[in-house]
């Protein structure tokens, strides 16, 4: 504003030049100051047309509007700088890149829609991964009806974390999770307080916390079945068998599975015991307290172990109900042994005569001292008597 000085002099003196854009957007910047300021403060007042520059004061507050104004200006030239970055090609798929920066490059696998096996989802799947972890057999899971679809709903935190913790204060290992969990994952969809609800019935009948521990664990279906079903399994064997409360406790801690089982085989060997192989009442009893398996042995080997046994080796019943894990033996052990004790004239059952062997002697040795103590023969004649059969 010296005089009537040009546009130039007026944007040199009023131009910003504080913090302003770099390369091109600064020119750019300037460009449109020097046109506002320009426009707006160099034009010369009616005064100065007559040579008089008495108002020149009063003008300068307009200036210092003009300046104010042209202080914001950088949002004037966002346009120009949209402009700008359009013109800059996207990035190709066929972009050659260097080595580094194609080594950073993270492809995530796609999930499958569906699968036949849990294996393609574990990458995906928090709570599969740490099954994994523990020790799951995830092969073994899904052959299980909807067990692989149940565990892939599940959240690891919120779900499985608490049935984890639950059954590590009942008494599971951790060493035991793993193979606890393949054989029944369907625990961890129960319900926490239903749960909890069970070991307390069981605690109610006078089952020490080692014993729960120890039932749980051979049976890891226990725990879904309802209070009124454990009810009535216990009361089932009590009465149909005869036994005791302490014996029926005993019976179930021994062998737990009794409670979680058909009850349909059950029935049906009690009366093959009965009916047909001809024990009493009482020594099915002893039997059972002994041997409580042969409640769920199969009927056919049933009968065929004491056919050979009763008919072929000669043992009475009472001897069998002091003796009842033969029925538990492999068929073919006691036929060879038998045999090999006949052979060698020494097979004698009765304890009332001399060189009395025991059924218990006869199917739970091995065979090197089977040979040695009970046949007095070295385990090459055995060997060589089975060669003959």
């Amino acid at each position: 504003l010296r005089g009537r000085g040009c546009p130039a002099e007026a944007c040199r003196e009023f131009a910003p030049l504080a913090v302003l854009p770099p390369g091109k957007e600064a020119v750019l910047w300037r460009l449109q100051a020097c046109r506002h300021v320009s426009v707006g403060s160099c034009s010369p007042p009616d005064s100065a047309k007559d040579g008089s520059f008495s108002s020149l004061e009063s003008n300068l507050p307009s200036v210092q509007q003009e300046q104010a104004k042209a202080e914001t200006l950088p949002d004037l030239n966002a346009e120009i700088l949209d402009e700008d970055w359009d013109d800059i090609p996207p990035s190709s798929a066929l972009e050659v890149i260097s080595e580094e920066e194609a080594v950073q490059i993270i492809a995530e696998p796609l999930l499958p829609i569906q699968s036949s096996t849990l294996r393609d989802y574990v990458d995906h799947s928090e709570t599969l991964e740490k099954l994994v972890h523990l020790g799951v057999d995830l092969s073994q899971v899904e052959k299980r009806q909807k067990a692989g679809q149940l565990l892939l709903t599940l959240d690891f935190e919120k779900d499985v974390k608490k049935i984890l913790l639950f059954l590590k204060d009942v008494g599971v290992e951790d060493n035991q999770l793993g193979a606890f969990l393949t054989k029944n994952p369907y625990i961890l969809a129960e319900d926490l307080e239903a749960l909890e609800t069970r070991v307390a019935y069981l605690k109610s009948k006078k089952f020490g916390k080692s014993e729960i521990a120890q039932m749980v664990s051979r049976a890891p279906y226990l725990l879904l079945f309802s209070v009124e079903r454990l009810d009535n399994r216990l009361g089932f064997f009590k009465n149909e068998l005869g036994l005791s409360v302490k014996k029926t406790k005993d019976l179930v801690i021994r062998f737990p599975r009794l409670l979680t089982g058909k009850l349909e085989p059950v029935k049906e060997n009690l009366q093959v015991c009965q009916i047909e192989l001809g024990f009493q009442r009482n020594e099915i009893q002893q039997i059972v307290y002994k041997t409580p398996k042969i409640l769920t042995a199969s009927k056919k080997k049933l009968k065929q172990t004491f056919d050979y046994l009763h008919n072929i080796m000669g043992i009475p019943h009472h001897m069998l109900t002091r003796f009842p894990q033969v029925f538990n033996s492999k068929l073919l052990r006691i036929r060879e042994r038998h045999m090999f004790l006949a052979f060698l004239g020494r097979a004698q059952y009765d304890p009332a005569q001399p060189s009395y062997i025991s059924l218990d002697q006869l199917v739970s040795l091995p065979d090197e001292v089977f040979c040695t103590e009970i046949a007095k023969a070295s385990m090459q004649d055995f060997e060589n008597f089975l060669k003959t059969l």
